[in-house]
């Protein structure tokens, strides 16, 4: 994965997580945080919700994350990169990754401390399986993530 993809989705904290049910999407705004190769993004949900569903029915995703947030917001002198991340929800986690993982989003975000340690609340891993990748209006670039 090229550099500047890897340092986009470290510096931000947000992306939209797309999800399918029934042939119709549904998105969610989320905090995530990723591995150390960025081949895996972290988030958490409660059991009870749209977007825990549809994973749960189909596992295919799609989010977004785009350097607004990181850059301060947007403007004539800032050039927007949006990410598109293809990938796919990875059920039956052991538990000392699961435990790797809630600490890690833990340090990303200490303010949803209250979420990570709810009984309710289900950690959601996407396995990266295709970045896209749009710098600026037509400059884009995708790869596939093995």
């Amino acid at each position: 994965m090229r550099k500047d993809i890897r340092e986009l989705i470290e510096a931000n904290k947000i992306c939209v997580l797309a999800t399918v049910s029934e042939g119709k999407p549904h998105c969610s705004l989320m905090s995530y945080a990723a591995d150390d190769d960025c081949r895996e993004i972290y988030m958490a949900t409660h059991k009870e919700t749209k977007k825990y569903r549809n994973l749960i029915t189909n596992p295919s995703v799609s989010l977004l994350i785009d350097s607004r947030q990181a850059a301060g917001g947007t403007g004539p002198e800032r050039q927007t990169k949006a990410l598109t991340v293809a990938g796919t929800f990875q059920r039956n986690i052991d538990k000392t990754t699961l435990l790797s993982v809630r600490a890690r989003l833990f340090e990303k975000h200490p303010e949803l401390k209250n979420i990570f340690n709810d009984p309710d609340t289900e950690i959601i891993v996407v396995k990266i399986s295709a970045v896209q990748l749009l710098d600026g209006i037509t400059d884009a670039y995708f790869e596939k993530v093995s």
